[in-house]
């Protein structure tokens, strides 16, 4: 009983303001030597940042393939443990860091540890929140899982020495495990009614069959076969790819058939068919929850509805002065002509990513005019894989290595390549590389003097509202010159504003897959490849989506804020390197920073 009312006790205060929640000294008495507090002060710094070791180490630990992907090669020989048990273990864990970071007085400390305390607290409360929700039991759908998430080990992974190709075929002997770990949850999701929507499910299973079919040579698997290093002698790569094929072909494409008529004969017959996430036994309870946690703001779904209903008029009629400009009666005809201009389309896969690199290398030469602060890590722009490109959007960002060995990359889908618009790839390359998502991650995981944890921490609408907000500031500085590619910026930044609309109609108002298209069609001319894709993106991942609107127009607010208060003294490329130089952060943290760095202009001008 002591676990649970742990677990009570954070779900009931997880509206109070975080230092409400940390330990509360008692008084210091006034007559406190210099010397003694100073090393007080010492003493609990060094007490919070080896808890925060002991939190970052756990983490890593029981996330291997996450430890993989950070370059840490301790564990590149172990899967994750999906199992009941390995989960309330790990709310365990999580109540006893609580615990301990509650009895640490951080009273005097640099405001930045105070600010870690603060973010971590929230970390491991809202674990134990979400625990209620039983997320566990739903882990797999057409954009995330075991299915997509094994294949990308291959390229996660650094392979330099025959170790590395050891620890590798060792990790592949281990996925028949994981696959019945999942669908052991899969099962108990069905026993509790808590399943993703029956034509998602349908998604994942032509992915994993994808996989499931394929020759051993050709898998995803392989991949490290291909370019051997150096370091690796021929009889040692003899010896490798036949191990490694052996797996792949007796651990790996089994457990994939496995899964795969697992879910075509007793799960996905038995999968809601309502796409609404208010159709779960607490449905209306997650979605709430869901959205404090995608948002960091205090809004309901009605709320969000409204500001979404808003921004899809403002940004239609900024669209609209466009179209008029360019001749057309109004947005119909001229969304009918981009769909039919060849010139707006791209020719092949490889022109659609010269597109997308022309934006980047046009956007880096003037990112000194922005930001005090750049990134030393590079960026490149790749073809997303084939086996997820067909459910995946446009594009992603897939961050590189903390010690820049592995570069940042933007994925880009070139499925149905011919059939995708030209006019919105300016804006996406401004979002997911430079200013956006390249820029802030990087700048962030280089960061010094910070703990581990905010080195790799993520906010959906710190980081995702920040790309968003970086696709306008290229209009800032001169870019957008063609204005069928401004009327795509305008387009992208609908494209989130009907977001807002869509995914709270559907999670909270029972709207239906088909209104959500309609919507869509209503009111931007995104191609039907996106669209479909983006619909079911909302639907598998309640509330994501929200996160990109709201933190753009928290960080829009906060910068109007700041120069209304400094006037001439408002310096953009010192707000940017506020707003980016303590990491991601919810948008109440952000805020706070943001005022207190208002404050001190004031005072030292």
């Amino acid at each position: 009983m002591k676990n649970l009312a742990i677990v009570l006790l954070l779900c009931a205060s997880a509206a109070l303001p975080l230092h409400a929640q940390l330990h509360t000294p008692a008084p210091t008495p006034a007559a406190v030597p210099a010397d003694s507090l100073s090393q007080d002060i010492a003493a609990r710094s060094r007490e919070l940042n080896s808890l925060f070791n002991d939190i970052w180490q756990d983490k890593l630990r029981h996330e291997p393939e996450y430890a993989t992907a950070l370059g840490d090669k301790r564990y590149d020989d172990q899967l994750s443990d999906l199992s009941p048990r390995a989960v309330n273990d790990s709310l365990a864990r999580g109540r006893a860091f609580i615990e301990r970071l509650a009895a640490i007085d951080t009273t005097n400390l640099p405001h930045q540890a105070q600010l870690s305390a603060e973010l971590m607290l929230r970390s491991l409360s809202d674990d134990q929140e979400a625990a209620q929700f039983k997320e566990w039991e739903m882990p797999v759908n057409q954009y995330e899982g075991l299915q997509l998430d094994l294949p990308q080990l291959a390229a996660h992974t650094s392979f330099d020495t025959v170790a590395d190709y050891d620890h590798y075929i060792a990790r592949l002997a281990k996925v028949p495990v994981a696959f019945s770990q999942i669908m052991t949850n899969l099962q108990s999701g069905l026993d509790d009614r808590r399943t993703p929507p029956r034509f998602l499910m349908q998604k994942a299973l032509d992915e994993t069959q994808a996989i499931a079919t394929q020759k051993p040579a050709d898998s995803p698997f392989a991949l490290p076969l291909k370019n051997f290093p150096k370091s690796v002698g021929p009889e040692d790569r003899k010896r490798i790819t036949e191990a490694v094929l052996d797996a792949i072909a007796n651990d790996v494409l089994p457990s994939y058939q496995r899964f795969a008529k697992f879910l075509a004969v007793a799960y996905i017959p038995n999968c809601r068919t309502d796409p609404g996430i208010s159709s779960l036994p607490d449905g209306d309870a997650y979605y709430a929850f869901r959205i404090r946690q995608s948002t960091t703001l205090n809004k309901t779904a009605a709320e969000i509805h409204k500001i979404g209903l808003d921004e899809v008029a403002r940004d239609q009629a900024e669209m609209l002065a466009i179209v008029h400009k360019l001749g057309f009666a109004d947005q119909k005809s001229f969304n009918a002509a981009l769909k039919a201009d060849p010139k707006l389309h791209p020719a092949s896969a490889d022109a659609l990513l010269a597109t997308y690199r022309g934006y980047v290398a046009q956007m880096q030469p003037r990112l000194p005019e922005l930001f005090g602060t750049l990134p030393k890590a590079r960026l490149e722009v790749v073809a997303m894989p084939d086996y997820m490109a067909p459910n995946q959007p446009q594009a992603f960002y897939d961050q590189g290595t903390p010690d820049g060995r592995r570069p940042g990359q933007v994925d880009v889908n070139t499925y149905h390549f011919a059939d995708r618009s030209l006019t919105d790839v300016e804006a996406v390359a401004y979002h997911e590389g430079i200013p956006g998502h390249h820029l802030q991650i990087s700048i962030q995981q280089e960061l010094t003097g910070l703990p581990a944890f905010r080195q790799q921490s993520y906010y959906t609408a710190y980081t995702e509202g920040w790309a968003l907000y970086s696709e306008r500031l290229g209009k800032e500085i001169g870019f957008y010159q063609d204005p069928y590619s401004d009327y795509g910026r305008l387009e992208a930044d609908m494209w989130r504003a009907i977001r807002l609309v869509v995914d709270t109609g559907v999670h909270s108002q029972h709207w239906t897959r088909q209104q959500m298209v309609d919507y869509f069609h209503q009111y931007s001319g995104l191609d039907e490849t996106n669209i479909q894709s983006e619909v079911d993106r909302y639907i598998a991942w309640p509330a994501q989506a929200l996160g990109y609107k709201m933190g753009q127009l928290k960080i829009l607010e906060l910068r109007d804020r700041a120069k209304s208060a400094l006037g001439p003294r408002f310096d953009l490329k010192a707000f940017h390197d506020v707003v980016l130089d303590s990491g991601a952060l919810p948008l109440d943290i952000l805020e706070a920073q943001v005022n207190a760095w208002i404050a001190a202009q004031k005072t030292t001008h």
